[in-house]
C-alpha cells in the first residue's frame, strides 16, 4: 500500500458527491486529475472500491468502509496541525458552515476579517438549497447554518445578522400599466420558481397561497443566478431576494415592479443545534459576529436600505 494523503482526500470527496465532477469542482481540480489519482488509489486494492453504471458512479460497502476509515486519518492530520498552532498561541481549527444558495452574497462578508484574524483556521463553506443545509445541521455536519427561514422541527439557537427582502423583478424592456395587479402580471407573463427545496421558493409560495393568487404560466431553474439570467433574457418574472440583484438594479438592467405586499420580509440568521458543544473556532466566531455585526452591515449593507 502506498497511497497518499492527496488521494485519501479525494476519495473521500467523492465518496461525500457520488461524483467525480462535483468532487473535482469542490477541491478545485480538473475531473481528468480527479479520474487519474482516483484510478490510482483503486489500483491498490483487490476489491473494487466504486461501480460505473451508465454514467453514474457508485460506491461500493467496500468502498464506504474506506471511506470512513480516511476520515479518520484526515481528522487525525487535521488534529496534528491545530495542536501545533495552538502550541503556539495561535487559533487554528475548521469552521464548517452551510450556506443557502441566496446566502453566499452576504456570509463572506461576515466572514473575511475574522478569517484575516486568524490564519490558521481552515474555512469549509457549503452552498446548497435549504433542505441540504437543514440536513448537514441536523447530522452534525457544520458548526453553524446561514437560513433565511428558520427550521419549525428542530431545536436550534441563532444570531440575527441581516435583513433579506424580496421583490417581484423583471426585466427593463417589460412595462406595466401603473397600478398594475399582481395578478394580471402573473396572467400575461411567466412565473419563474426556483426548485423544491429552496428558501426562496418557500416564500413565494407562501406569499402566493396567503394571498389567493393564481398562477398560469410557471418555469423552475436550479439556482438564484440562473433565475437572474432568465429575467435578463425576458423570459419571465419572479420573486426574489434583493441581495442578490444588486448590480442588475443599478446597472438599470433590472427593475422592482411595486407590488401591494412586497417586498416579503425576513432575517438572514446564523444557526445552530440548541445544546451544540462548540469548538474553539465556533465559540471565537459567534464572540466575533456579536462583537462586529452592526460595523459589518453598515460597511457592507448600507445600500440595502435604499429599498
Amino acid at each position: 500500500m502506498n497511497y497518499t494523503l492527496h488521494q485519501l482526500q479525494i476519495f473521500l470527496k467523492i465518496v461525500q458527491t457520488e461524483s467525480v465532477t462535483r468532487a473535482a469542482e469542490e477541491l478545485h481540480l480538473t475531473q481528468p486529475a480527479v479520474s487519474i489519482q482516483l484510478k490510482n488509489f483503486q489500483d491498490q486494492f483487490e476489491i473494487p472500491l466504486t461501480e460505473v453504471l451508465g454514467r453514474k458512479i457508485y460506491i461500493t460497502d467496500f468502498g464506504r468502509e474506506i471511506a470512513e476509515a480516511a476520515e479518520n486519518i484526515i481528522n487525525q492530520v487535521y488534529a496534528i496541525n491545530y495542536k501545533t498552532s495552538a502550541y503556539k498561541g495561535q487559533l487554528s481549527g475548521r469552521l464548517k458552515i452551510s450556506v443557502v444558495s441566496t446566502g453566499k452574497y452576504i456570509m463572506p462578508y461576515f466572514l473575511a476579517d475574522f478569517m484575516k484574524q486568524h490564519s490558521e483556521i481552515e474555512l469549509l463553506m457549503d452552498v446548497t438549497n435549504k433542505n441540504k443545509v437543514v440536513e448537514s445541521l441536523v447530522n452534525n455536519e457544520v458548526d453553524f447554518a446561514l437560513v433565511s427561514i428558520l427550521p419549525d422541527t428542530l431545536k436550534i439557537e441563532k444570531l440575527d445578522l441581516l435583513q433579506n427582502k424580496l421583490f417581484l423583478v423583471n426585466d427593463m424592456k417589460t412595462k406595466f400599466k401603473k397600478g398594475v395587479s399582481i395578478s394580471e402580471i402573473f396572467t400575461d407573463s411567466p412565473l419563474i420558481f426556483r426548485e423544491k427545496g429552496s428558501g426562496t421558493r418557500q416564500t413565494m409560495v407562501s406569499f402566493i397561497e396567503r394571498n389567493n393568487i393564481s398562477v398560469l404560466k410557471k418555469m423552475e431553474l436550479t439556482s438564484n443566478e440562473a433565475v437572474k439570467q432568465a429575467l435578463l433574457a425576458g423570459l419571465g418574472c419572479s420573486i426574489m431576494p434583493l441581495i442578490g440583484i444588486r448590480s442588475e438594479l443599478q446597472n438599470n438592467e433590472l427593475q422592482i415592479i411595486p407590488i401591494k405586499g412586497l417586498p416579503i420580509k425576513t432575517t438572514w440568521s446564523l444557526i445552530w443545534l440548541k445544546g451544540k458543544k462548540h469548538s474553539p473556532v465556533s465559540l471565537a466566531f459567534l464572540d466575533y459576529l456579536k462583537k462586529e455585526k452592526a460595523q459589518i452591515i453598515q460597511d457592507n449593507f448600507s445600500w440595502h436600505e435604499q429599498y
